[in-house]
């Protein structure tokens, strides 16, 4: 019986779930990066290049892909036997990158090697940052093809528990290491390594179809609901009244009982399958139509990568996320010094990063189900939520600009849920403009925006005016000066989407009568030039701000 369990798609699905929720390392880079300031003498603009790096490694996944394409090739068989390939070859390499790069990381901060070079430690972080995109391609894309008419929840359950991780190793580290960052670091070598190692056998894909995947997919969606707000609580009342250690074992136990709970659902749907008959998607398929549906025949006009480069939208798509995803990972990259400037606590930093992991969850999961609402209730492009949630994005850069008390809670939100959604909306948009058969290529190509952003808003940007301002004040600056300049500019960065919500809404009435008159083409090409429209103004914004932002460095 055990035996039987362990081989089926659903524990396929937990295992990935267990490997998910350990690959939040990037997302916890605000809790050791005083200590790898400190201990190598860096700069903020060394530190944020060191960071550039991590996110570098966490978004360029093209390797990864090829490797689970070689991987898997003709290993997929309905029992899951699939011979020496599968997913675990992917998952292995993710395991010892991850622990080779987060180990040297350790050892350079507690001084068993050498203070390396700069570019040598930058290895370091891409290396054990690269883990990232080996592990997530297997769960993601093997829980993609076991579950291929969910495959929507699937993916959003695997991306969702991704956002939740950083918050689970945070949890982790105030139990087993609080205020002892160089020991985290060592945990972040050691967990997911060893866990991963241990439940790679079990991931792999199954090319069947069962009873009631809805029904039970839907549990573990509610469950990710469930530990999300269960984190949130207890993260609220650290920040507010504090919990003594015991109290932080007792918590972190019951989260891992949690965590444990997708096996429940493994085993039920397990023996669901058992109690009634599978059934055959052709089957339904073919009863559908025979019933009186006629059988619509879609030519395929998918684009590969080189023609997608070939398209501006491609590269207007790109802009807008180097912007969006830029902009938000350097916010995370940076809190930690935002709030030492500001003067906040340790404790309400690390309140800080664990609720960012929240709103992230928050972000990623909405995004896709309110998309999906507006898109088939109102009629509104994908591409509209994301001026919309760019131009929220404004609202929290600013607030966080401001300065006034206790105002990273408010603006860690805004800037957390609008930052998640991108990673949401980014490639449902990839696949409207440029078709399904080759979206994983295009979608991971342009995810490097992410770490260019990254690296131009981080290193070009905040570190840059962070160092002009500490002049004469040693290596660190206090008060709210300290970073009102950097985030005013990169509010001015993502202001003009604002302004393009509100320009394109005669648009969007256009779209909304078109679809009630059927006319779905109509509607498609309507939403595409407005996305080009909208994207192109968005690029001249830029241009102008990228002037006006040298004009005042000037001054």
């Amino acid at each position: 019986m055990v035996a039987e369990i362990l081989r089926t798609k659903w524990m396929a699905m937990t295992a990935s779930i267990w490997i998910q929720c350990t690959l939040g390392g990037s997302y916890t880079f605000g809790i050791y990066s005083a200590i790898l300031k400190s201990s190598q003498s860096y700069d903020q603009s060394t530190l944020d290049t060191v960071s550039v790096f991590k996110d570098i490694g966490g978004n360029v996944g093209v390797l990864s892909g090829l490797v689970y394409t070689a991987a898997t090739f003709n290993r997929r068989r309905p029992d899951g036997r699939g011979g020496r390939g599968g997913p675990w070859v992917v998952i292995l390499i993710g395991a010892v990158l991850s622990f080779t790069g987060y180990f040297l990381i350790w050892a350079s901060v507690t001084g068993l090697i050498r203070k390396p070079p700069v570019p040598v430690m930058c290895l370091f972080m891409f290396i054990a940052a690269q883990s990232l995109t080996f592990l997530n391609t297997a769960n993601v894309v093997s829980s993609l093809e076991n579950f291929a008419d969910y495959g929507g929840t699937a993916v959003g359950i695997m991306k969702g528990f991704v956002g939740l991780s950083g918050a689970m190793l945070i949890q982790l580290y105030e139990t087993i290491c609080p205020g002892d960052p160089e020991s985290f670091v060592l945990l972040l070598a050691i967990v997911p390594s060893l866990l991963s190692v241990l439940v790679m056998p079990l991931v792999r894909i199954y090319e069947t179809s069962t009873v009631d995947e809805k029904k039970h997919l839907d549990g573990l969606s509610t469950l990710s609901i469930i530990i999300a707000a269960y984190l949130m609580v207890i993260i609220i009342v650290k920040g507010i009244l504090g919990l003594p250690s015991w109290a932080n074992t007792v918590t972190l136990v019951v989260l891992l009982i949690l965590l444990a709970s997708p096996l429940l659902i493994a085993i039920r749907a397990r023996r669901d399958n058992i109690e009634k008959p599978c059934y055959s998607p052709l089957v339904d398929n073919l009863e559908a139509t025979t019933s009186g549906e006629s059988l619509v025949v879609v030519e395929d006009k998918s684009l590969n990568l080189v023609q997608a480069m070939r398209n501006l939208d491609f590269w207007l798509l790109f802009l807008v996320m180097v912007c969006g995803m830029g902009s938000g990972i350097s916010t995370i990259n940076n809190i930690r010094q935002i709030g030492e400037s500001l003067r906040y606590s340790n404790v309400e930093i690390n309140a800080l990063l664990s609720l960012w992991n929240i709103w992230n969850f928050i972000g990623r999961f909405g995004a896709g189900y309110v998309s999906d609402a507006l898109l088939h209730k109102k009629g509104w492009p994908r591409p509209l939520l994301m001026a919309t949630t760019l131009g929220a994005m404004t609202i929290g850069h600013l607030i966080i600009a401001s300065g006034f008390e206790g105002n990273l809670y408010p603006g860690s939100i805004m800037v957390g849920i609008c930052y998640g959604s991108q990673w949401s909306l980014m490639p449902t948009i990839t696949s409207e403009l440029f078709g399904v058969k080759h979206m994983g290529t295009i979608y991971n190509t342009i995810s490097i925006a992410s770490p260019m952003g990254s690296y131009i808003f981080s290193v070009r940007l905040i570190g840059y005016i962070y160092d002009k301002t500490i002049i004469g004040e040693g290596n660190t600056c206090y008060g709210p000066h300290c970073f009102r300049l950097s985030f005013v500019i990169i509010a001015w960065l993502s202001s003009g989407f604002l302004s393009r919500v509100c320009w394109c809404s005669g648009q969007i009435s256009f779209i909304n009568r078109s679809s009630r008159r059927g006319c779905i083409v109509d509607k498609r090409l309507t939403t595409c030039e407005l996305f080009r429209y909208i994207m192109l103004y968005s690029a001249i914004c830029v241009c102008i701000y990228i002037l006006l932002f040298k004009f005042v460095i000037n001054c």
